[in-house]
């Protein structure tokens, strides 16, 4: 009797996948108009600020991806990390654990490097820095090789331990090797299909076979990355779609348990992909009006006056400071007494730059003043 064909993978055509391009037309079209406004609104950014912008996406790019699978890396120091790889200076930078270093030179050498082939040695490299210890955690697993499933089949699940739900099962160990050359030699030569299109295959594809232990989202969004900076045309990431798949995350598991255990056609995957990257785009325009914001405020104020503790705090406000500015807040995190905090605060408004909240309370609150 013949075994029904479950998955995706199993199905006679695999890996011949089709799409109905018309029916994509308008969510395509959308998000290339909105990655040419934004890579039109980088431009107009002066350098610093431009790499403020850069450094501040590949933090949360960073930072999302690895959440996604469940674990949380301090967000300092893969800001420090990903600053001293770029070779930016940043005020308090601290030391990075190796796997948080790891992760970054992954996703940089993805997306800074994505014009090159990708090939066994270089998916084997990445994995290795994802696991420098050889370790998932507290268990030890196979590091810069195949799965070999000695356990039984991989299944690609989500969920908190104990509350796992499994999605698909992915390719049979025995298989990887001749699956990963196939996907490769799709990867490298197939340059007839809009990027944006082969993004969305790539990461299917990649996620289906599931080659290792562990790491396989985080592997597959790098390579998502890298085929949109080929998308851009660019070495730099101006914004992150692992934080939008993050913020999609139910949907995004429900969309791969049904395309699994569908047919070749990918237009809903597809659809769905591009869906996700247009609202990454679009939530990317939140952190660039606060980068355009600081860099207008810091032009408007050339000719200002500031003490250290001034300068320090504005920037930290104009990075998104989180709660309200009070005296006491200030005093705090200036490391300076409150009668001080209070002068400097005085100061500001004085100069035009805070302003008292008017909704007051129990304690005043500060915010910029409205340009």
């Amino acid at each position: 009797m013949q075994r029904m064909s479950r998955y995706i993978y199993q199905k006679k055509d695999w890996p011949n996948f089709t799409w109905d391009i018309n029916a994509l037309f308008s969510i395509h079209s959308e998000a290339r108009n909105l990655q040419g406004k934004l890579l039109g609104k980088m431009e107009s950014l002066g350098f610093e600020f431009q790499t403020e912008a850069i450094l501040d996406n590949y933090t949360l790019d960073v930072l999302k991806s690895t959440e996604i699978e469940g674990e949380f890396l301090n967000p300092e120091q893969v800001r420090s990390s990903v600053a001293r790889k770029l070779g930016v200076e940043i005020a308090g930078s601290i030391d990075s654990d190796r796997n948080v270093d790891g992760m970054v030179e992954m996703m940089l050498d993805a997306t800074q490097n994505s014009f090159k082939p990708l090939s066994t040695g270089r998916l084997f490299a990445w994995h290795s820095a994802l696991f420098p210890s050889g370790k998932s955690g507290m268990y030890q697993i196979i590091v810069g090789d195949w799965r070999q499933d000695t356990t039984g089949p991989m299944q690609v699940v989500s969920g908190a331990l104990g509350k796992e739900k499994v999605h698909f099962q992915a390719i049979d160990s025995e298989n990887i090797n001749a699956e990963v050359q196939l996907f490769l030699e799709w990867f490298n030569t197939n340059h007839s299909i809009d990027l944006l299109i082969k993004a969305a295959v790539a990461h299917l594809w990649f996620v289906t076979i599931h080659p290792f232990e562990d790491g396989n989202g985080r592997i597959t969004r790098a390579i998502t990355d890298m085929l949109l900076s080929r998308s851009d045309n660019s070495s730099q990431r101006f914004y992150s779609m692992s934080a939008q798949i993050r913020v999609e995350r139910k949907g995004y598991y429900e969309i791969l348990e049904k395309t699994q255990q569908g047919n070749l056609d990918l237009t809903e995957w597809i659809e769905w992909f591009l869906n996700c990257l247009v609202n990454a785009l679009k939530a990317t325009d939140e952190l660039l009006n606060r980068v355009l914001f600081k860099a207008n405020f810091w032009k408007q104020h050339a000719m200002t006056t500031f003490n250290d503790r001034q300068t320090k705090m504005l920037n930290k406000l104009l990075d998104g400071f989180d709660g309200k500015l009070t005296s006491s807040k200030w005093a705090k995190i200036s490391k300076c007494s409150k009668d001080t905090a209070i002068r400097d605060i005085q100061d500001l408004i004085k100069k035009e730059v805070l302003m008292k909240e008017a909704e007051g309370g129990r304690s005043t609150n500060y915010e910029f003043r409205k340009i």
